[in-house]
């Protein structure tokens, strides 16, 4: 007997079928499209890597994400990809080494041994852009741009962006002089908004620092609370206050740009610490809670390729962008032709039709199928000894 369990998948890998697997496609190609007007040129990692290189200054969370397997050639350990970001690094800093800005994208599927969410997919499709070579504000801007434009593209609507920035936490443990440990322990505190408990730790240390960190986790708001924490975190520093004017420019630009944008600035967000180096941001719409698309700044990324680079960049999964996004949905069309094989005139119009760009599908002998039920709202008929397009309503008449 032949188990009936046969066709099932493991937990959180899907198959993409029609139409959705068509719709996804052409939301491919409109942001590659999207991407290319931008100047942002495609490229193709592998879908394997040897880890050493795979890994490089993602963290610990994309550690445990990865897929691992052995290289049966050279005997080294390999991963599957869990996310393009430090390939497309590779790629900038070992292969084009461009002395200039670089801006690269990528849209593909990786793999993962967990997914992000309860009932999340560990095979997303993954698209984004990188923008290397530049340090400011100004690429961390079109990058943030581009990503509220993919969701545009999509159809995502009610849109809210959140704001961070990790180099504040940085500084101000580095002036606290907190170890690893009261590091860690602070930073877990203040993703949870723990008040009381990290409260307790900074008085446990006897930090002469202390309000600061503490206000971290109170900073967050409209970016109104920019102003606050310019007088709060008034004495810590020309660092600090440099995120802050980083902050100040990307959400009075992004107002300009985008005035109906809800914009939720955060100081104790630090998604991706390990990983991310200056500004953060991430996009949420209403009822999903993890972010639809997200991103940040991530310098000197290429130093263990021999070259060092500032970069920027989002990601997104477009299959998530499929579901949530309104964008209309193209009207199938298409020309249903009969089986007549021995007719050369049938087949040379047939074979223009495609040249054309039209979708021709053809009859199979024997098989009853309704023109209708193939997306086809056409047909080739033979009208006075000529094979000609008409409408499918007319054959029905």
């Amino acid at each position: 007997m032949i188990p009936q369990d046969r066709w099932l998948l493991p937990e959180g890998i899907e198959e993409i079928l029609p139409p959705t697997a068509s719709r996804l496609e052409r939301l491919r190609r409109a942001l590659l499209d999207l991407y290319e007007r931008w100047g942002y040129e495609l490229v193709i990692p592998p879908l394997i890597e040897f880890l050493d290189s795979l890994l490089t200054g993602a963290g610990d969370d994309l550690e445990l994400q990865t897929f691992k397997l052995t290289d049966q050639l050279s005997g080294r350990m390999m991963g599957v990809r869990a996310d393009m970001t430090p390939q497309v690094a590779r790629i900038d800093a070992h292969l084009l080494k461009r002395a200039g800005p670089a801006r690269l994208c990528y849209l593909g599927p990786v793999l993962r041994t967990r997914a992000d969410g309860f009932g999340g997919s560990r095979s997303p499709y993954q698209a984004g852009v990188e923008l290397y070579g530049h340090r400011g504000h100004d690429s961390d801007l079109e990058v943030l741009t581009l990503m509220l434009k993919t969701l545009q593209t999509a159809g995502v609507g009610d849109v809210h962006l959140d704001l961070g920035h990790v180099a504040i936490f940085r500084e101000l443990t580095r002036q606290a002089g907190l170890d690893r440990e009261q590091e860690a322990r602070l930073f877990e505190a203040l993703q949870r908004k723990a008040l009381p408990e990290i409260r307790r730790d900074l008085a446990a240390w006897k930090l002469a620092c202390g309000e600061p960190l503490l206000a971290l986790a109170e900073l967050n708001g409209g970016p109104e609370v920019l102003d606050e924490a310019d007088s709060r975190l008034a004495l810590t520093g020309p660092n600090v206050h440099a995120a802050l004017a980083t902050l100040r420019q990307l959400t009075e630009a992004l107002q300009r740009q985008w005035p109906d944008l809800p914009i939720h600035v955060d100081l104790a967000e630090l998604r991706g610490y390990h990983y991310h180096t200056g500004v953060l941001f991430a996009a949420y719409v209403p009822g999903q809670g993890q972010a639809v698309a997200q991103g940040g700044r991530y310098d000197e990324i290429g130093q263990v390729f021999g070259r060092a680079r500032p970069a920027t960049g989002f990601s997104a999964d477009l299959a998530t962008l499929l579901l949530l996004g309104s964008a209309p949905e193209p009207v199938a069309t298409g020309i249903y032709a009969p089986a007549l094989a021995d007719d050369p005139t049938l087949e040379q119009q047939v074979a223009t039709l495609r040249d054309q760009g039209e979708r021709v599908v053809r009859a199979l002998p024997g098989a009853a199928v309704e023109p209708r039920g193939l997306d086809c709202d056409r047909i080739l008929a033979q009208q006075e000894g000529a094979w000609v397009v008409t409408p499918w309503s007319l054959q029905t008449t």
